[in-house]
């Protein structure tokens, strides 16, 4: 009877823990669901109360209801993908092997620890690691962590190009939804200074005493309002992450800057302004502003100028040639380039063809100037 009891004493202990974590699903909503009640309430005030109610000029009202609906459909459109775009993990390829992992368990040392995960990840596209030069690896979901991925403690999982957890979308703003989350950021600015913009004669006419006393006038007022409030708010927010984007920076970059192996670098994977929009919203700039993902790469492998940068080279070229540091050298992989990377990296793969075809007629000529020394 002792076991059955023992059985009965762990069900116990799990049950609270399993109806804490349900509370704290719940309660997660709480942002969306408090955001969502602002949006329909701003719905129904600007709609109903001002245009239906408060406006007595036909054309204006079309006009205004156009605009709002097409500015309030892309609003709530990227919002929804923001919220219900499941965040992006590592591929099965950076999981340990079973007997690796058996080992790797088995191991109390770190140095055998880290030689078991070098043998791991001699063959994986991962050019960064800890500050103190150990493989990125994760304990809770057991992988080998790719370039720019981190494991969000919110979501329970390594995130691919993690940016932050967001709780107003109750999400992990990563590679698979940034680009949603930017356009719910710029759609809601929009929303918000149209609103702002055409309730503000009706608000001045509130102050005056011009508007006609009813309901409406308390909906107009509590309307600019919030959209001012709301309008400030996202604006310092989105110019921050339009500079990480222009940047090609996470927000966990940005604060740590990744390990690469001639040090520390925050610009690591900068390619240039045009490139980083590129990365983020694709090729096709005709689907920049729809909420669609046009994103380039896997999340996975991304495309830099200082993984094959040895860094002595890099140390003498920094003192000789402070004019030609900022030039790209050759880029990472490798194993072969996605089609989106290969785009990316046309203009330094010319580069590097045209870099190493001087430095062989250079060799050529060295050769032959010590050969006719020589005889």
């Amino acid at each position: 009877m002792a076991p059955a009891g023992g059985g009965g004493s762990t069900a116990r202990k799990m049950a609270p823990s399993h109806v804490l974590k349900c509370c704290q699903r719940v309660l997660a909503w709480v942002p969306v669901a408090f955001i969502a009640l602002v949006v329909a309430w701003s719905y129904y005030a600007y709609v109903v109360e001002l245009c239906v109610f408060t406006i007595t000029s036909t054309g204006e009202k079309v006009v205004y209801l156009v605009i709002f609906h097409l500015s309030f459909v892309m609003f709530v459109w990227s919002y929804w993908k923001t919220i219900f775009t499941s965040p992006a993990s590592p591929s099965n390829e950076f999981c340990l092997s079973k007997s690796d992992k058996e080992q790797y368990e088995k191991e109390e040392r770190p140095e055998s620890q880290q030689e078991i995960l070098r043998r791991a990840a001699k063959d994986l596209p991962i050019y960064t690691t800890t500050a103190s030069r150990a493989i990125r690896y994760c304990d809770r979901c057991q992988l080998i962590k790719p370039d720019r991925c981190h494991h969000c403690s919110a979501c329970d999982l390594c995130v691919l190009k993690m940016d932050h957890h967001c709780p107003w979308v109750n999400n992990c703003v990563g590679f698979s939804n940034y680009k949603f989350f930017l356009l719910f950021l710029f759609y809601s600015l929009l929303y918000c200074l149209f609103v702002a913009a055409t309730v503000l004669q009706y608000f001045i006419k509130f102050w005056t005493n011009e508007l006609l006393d009813t309901r409406a006038k308390f909906h107009v007022l509590f309307l600019f309002f919030v959209a001012a409030m709301f309008f400030i708010s996202i604006l310092s927010l989105f110019s921050y992450h339009c500079w990480l984007v222009g940047k090609n920076r996470s927000t966990i970059e940005a604060f740590r800057a990744p390990m690469f192996r001639n040090g520390p670098d925050k610009n690591g994977f900068s390619l240039g302004c045009s490139k980083n929009l590129k990365e983020v919203f694709g090729d096709e700039k005709k689907y920049w502003l729809l909420p669609v993902f046009t994103s380039l790469g896997d999340g996975s492998n991304f495309p830099t100028r200082l993984v094959n940068m040895d860094p002595e080279q890099l140390t003498v070229s920094s003192q000789n040639e402070p004019a030609k540091s900022s030039a790209p050298s050759q880029p990472f992989p490798t194993r072969p380039l996605s089609e989106s990377q290969n785009r990316l990296l046309a203009n330094e793969n010319q580069w590097s063809e045209v870099n190493s075809e001087e430095e062989n007629v250079k060799s050529d000529v060295k050769k032959h100037i010590i050969v006719t020394l020589e005889s």
